[in-house]
C-alpha cells in the first residue's frame, strides 16, 4: 500500500520513512503542502501522514483540499498538542491525531489501524430514519431535498446513531465504535460532534428531536 508523508523536517521524514519501509508500505514524500497536493494527485496513495506545520501552508490547509475530492485517511503529525488542535483536525476529516515527540512503532500502529478501519469500516447499506437519508456509498446526508455537507467521522458518527436507532450508547462506546481504540481523542470529542450534528440536523439545536442526550449515560438516535 502507498503511504504520502508530508513534513519539512528531513529528519523525521527519513525515519519514518525508513520505518514505513521496513512494514512494507511503498512511502512517498513531500516537505510543503504544494509538493505533498502534486504527489497526491500523481501517485494516489492508501493514506497520508501530514504534519501541521508546513511553510506557506499548513497541513490543514492541504487536509482541506483533499478533503474536497476524496476521503483518503489523513494522521495528522503536529507539536501542537492542545485539544483545540486535535479537535480542528478531526473536525476537517482527519482520522488521528499524532503528537511530537513520537514513538514510531506507535505510529506504524496507527498507520496500520487507519487503514484496516478504512478498508472495512462502512457496510454498503442506506440508513434511513424519517426524512433522513444516509448513504456511504456516495457519503450524501440528506433530509428530504436538502443536501447536508458533512465532515467524514461526523458522517461516520451520525451513520453508525441511525443505524443503531433507539439504542443508547455512552461515549466511550462511541470512541470506539467510531473513532476506534487506536484514535487520540477522549469523551469530549463526542460531545463536539455531536453539537456539530445538531447544528446540521436539528431544526432547534437546543432542543433536538432526533440525536438525543440520555443524562447520565450517553446519547441515542430517536427514529
Amino acid at each position: 500500500m502507498k503511504i504520502l508523508l508530508v513534513d519539512d523536517e528531513a529528519t523525521i521524514l527519513e525515519t519514518i520513512e525508513q520505518k514505513l519501509r521496513k512494514e512494507g508500505f511503498s512511502v512517498f514524500t513531500a516537505a510543503s503542502a504544494e509538493e505533498g497536493m502534486r504527489l497526491y494527485k500523481q501517485v494516489r496513495p492508501d493514506l497520508i501522514v501530514l504534519d501541521v506545520m508546513l511553510p506557506n501552508r499548513s497541513g490543514f490547509d492541504l487536509c482541506r483540499a483533499i478533503r474536497k475530492e476524496s476521503h483518503t485517511p489523513i494522521i495528522f503529525l503536529s507539536a501542537r498538542g492542545s485539544e483545540s488542535d486535535r479537535l480542528l483536525g478531526l473536525e476537517l476529516g482527519a482520522d488521528d491525531y499524532v503528537v511530537k515527540p513520537f514513538n514510531l512503532g506507535e505510529l506504524a500502529a496507527r498507520v496500520k489501524a487507519v487503514l484496516r478501519r478504512a478498508r472495512g469500516e462502512t457496510p454498503l447499506e442506506i440508513a434511513e430514519s424519517g426524512d433522513l437519508r444516509v448513504d456511504p456509498r456516495t457519503h450524501m446526508v440528506t433530509i428530504g431535498e436538502e443536501e447536508i455537507e458533512m465532515a467524514p467521522k461526523e458522517f461516520a458518527l451520525l451513520y453508525f446513531m441511525v443505524r443503531n436507532s433507539g439504542k443508547v450508547f455512552t461515549r466511550d462506546q462511541l470512541l470506539d465504535r467510531v473513532w476506534g481504540q487506536d484514535a487520540f481523542v477522549t469523551s469530549r470529542t463526542v460531545d463536539v460532534h455531536v453539537r456539530w450534528l445538531r447544528s446540521r440536523l436539528e431544526a432547534d439545536p437546543s432542543n433536538p428531536k432526533r440525536l438525543l442526550t440520555v443524562r447520565g449515560v450517553g446519547y441515542k438516535f430517536a427514529g
